[in-house]
């Protein structure tokens, strides 16, 4: 068991991730461990959390299983990642870690498959140069990160991308009727005095509007939200349920080789999807367990809702309102 995680004093209204000494005992029990099986069937790994090192487990996993991979790998920074330091090194080095292990991941993938790759400013050019050595690049998604340190002498760095890429460009799935946003219209126009493409609500005025690939309308997880953990890098469920709906049927099978705290198998399991995931950190792992169990019962994904997903802060608001007003109606 890692012990490299400190216990935490927390405040009382803090939902970050917690877990019992009896908890990991029980979950630990879900989990596959790779040094157990030499070499995987799907059926022993779907739906399942894989622990070990990717560059020993990929070769067990079966090929062209996946209808799509998210990947979220250590960007070139030097990071803890609670006990494993992955460290920087030049671009041509970083170029090479990726080569050392991305063509394997794209094998799982089926011919008519998709795949995004997380990184930032820093890696963001080799890993479109590996992306384009191994499939065919179609976007690159920028993501806003409203939170983040700010910097004396250079420009804070606010934005992620996100690489998007196919096996073949001209078969392969995307449904961008399940990833359209609403947003908040400011000056509504009228044609014959009826709103005209925006709907006019008690909670006010919006518009349904097919996505960009600049997404303004991420919260990064924070304490005091149900699917925040004590990993570094965790990205947002809202965030990851996009890619899912936009490029995942129902009932498909979505493959991520570094799992972290599990985002990427819940918004799955939440979604209707299924999953596997390969992380190499125990306790990492174990809080993927907890969170797959959560979402057994509990399926909301904060700013996804009506099968919309909201612009940052609108829907919260929008409750609001309509509490306020059935509370004055009373």
């Amino acid at each position: 068991m890692n012990n490299s995680l400190k216990e935490k004093i927390r405040a009382g209204r803090n939902q970050t991730l917690t877990l019992t000494d009896t908890e990991k005992t029980v979950l630990s029990e879900s989990l596959v461990f790779h040094d157990s099986i030499k070499a995987f069937t799907e059926n022993q790994i779907t739906n399942k959390t894989i622990v070990g090192n990717l560059f020993s487990v990929i070769d067990s996993i079966p090929k062209g299983i996946a209808d799509l991979v998210i990947i979220d790998p250590p960007y070139n920074l030097t990071k803890d990642f609670h006990g494993y330091t992955f460290k920087s090194s030049g671009n041509n080095e970083y170029i090479e870690y990726l080569r050392s292990w991305f063509p394997k991941v794209v094998s799982i993938l089926k011919p008519n498959g998709s795949l995004y790759l997380c990184g930032d400013w820093k890696c963001t050019s080799a890993m479109q140069q590996v992306m384009e050595e191994n499939l065919t690049v179609l976007n690159r998604i920028t993501w806003q990160r409203e939170k983040g340190r700010g910097a004396s002498c250079n420009w804070k760095n606010g934005m992620e991308d996100i690489w998007f890429g196919v096996r073949d460009s001209k078969n392969y799935y995307f449904d961008v009727d399940s990833v359209k946003i609403k947003r908040k219209v400011l000056a509504p126009y009228k044609d014959n005095g009826k709103p005209k493409d925006w709907e006019e609500t008690e909670s006010g005025n919006f518009r349904i509007t097919f996505p960009s690939n600049f997404w303004d309308d991420i919260s990064i997880p924070y304490w005091s939200m149900p699917e925040n953990t004590d990993h570094p890098t965790q990205k947002p469920e809202k965030l990851i349920a996009k890619l899912i709906l936009a490029s995942c049927k129902k009932g498909g099978l979505v493959f991520d080789p570094f799992l972290g705290s599990g985002t990427t198998s819940v918004v799955a399991k939440k979604l209707g999807r299924n999953y596997i995931g390969i992380e190499m950190n125990l306790e990492y792992a174990l809080w993927a367990q907890k969170r797959l169990r959560t979402a057994e019962t509990e399926t909301s994904i904060q700013g996804y809702e009506d099968n919309v997903f909201w612009e940052r802060n609108t829907l919260h608001a929008r409750k609001k309102s309509i509490r306020v007003k059935i509370l004055k109606n009373r």
